[in-house]
């Protein structure tokens, strides 16, 4: 594989560009990340969502963590406050650098796992980026706007404790306007120009997130299916990240 030393050279010295790491099992997720061995510096922020976490439990968490990468831990826990309290107290252990629960689950059990969880940066889910305002209104039952929706899960974020919300890249200068920039935004649904959309409904490129405010991106397919996908990553880096 050839990686071209002027994109090499761009890599920021803090990673803002999470690659979610969606892969059934051990095996396919440390082949694809043994790519990033040839990067010189700081590795990669990875996200590791339900299906590794369910498939190999903690122990890919620790084994990931020692390895040096970051972790954000997307299980978008929601249950009673009670449940997500003691959860997030287990998963507290693991140390990793991100987390999320989903907004849907009210105040207290936000405020539950703020509690259990003081010491990593903890976010909510606002909702999905495959969710339309149509299929929003149709399916679940919320008639209020999109936006308006989208801002009121985060106001209650905030006023919980959190961190920060995961939400569309085209949400984020709504919710900095209204909670401030020190209030982060972690937004999936970016795909490069001409890409495949996918199975996502509100999504833009990593130069337009960047435009937008977003402070971290989620890249998955378009890395992870990438011919190169070492390249592609460094691609997204410098797309949103340029020096």
């Amino acid at each position: 594989m050839m990686v071209r030393e002027d994109m090499r050279d761009k890599a920021p010295v803090v990673p803002k560009v999470i690659i979610a790491c969606d892969f059934p099992d051990r095996e396919k997720t440390l082949s694809f990340l043994k790519v990033f061995d040839k990067m010189n510096g700081i590795l990669p922020y990875v996200k590791i969502g339900m299906e590794l976490y369910y498939a190999e439990g903690p122990d890919i968490v620790r084994e990931i963590k020692s390895k040096g990468f970051r972790i954000f831990l997307d299980l978008k826990l929601h249950d009673i406050p009670n449940t997500v309290g003691s959860a997030m107290k287990v998963l507290s252990r693991l140390s990793v650098d991100m987390t999320n629960v989903h907004a849907a689950g009210g105040s207290d059990m936000m405020k539950a796992a703020r509690e259990a969880l003081p010491d990593s940066t903890l976010i909510a889910v606002t909702q999905l980026t495959s969710t339309s305002e149509e299929r929003m209104q149709r399916e679940l039952l919320i008639e209020r706007p999109l936006e308006e929706t989208v801002l009121k899960y985060a106001e209650n974020a905030k006023n919980s404790g959190l961190d920060g919300v995961v939400c569309s890249p085209l949400e984020s200068p709504l919710i900095h306007g209204a909670l401030g920039e020190g209030f982060l935004t972690v937004t999936p649904g970016v795909r490069f120009s001409g890409g495949e959309k996918g199975d996502q409904a509100r999504i833009t490129t990593p130069e337009r997130a960047r435009e937008l405010g977003s402070d971290y991106i989620v890249v998955g397919r378009p890395i992870t299916k990438a011919e190169d996908p070492l390249e592609a990553y460094l691609k997204c880096v410098r797309e949103f990240s340029p020096s």
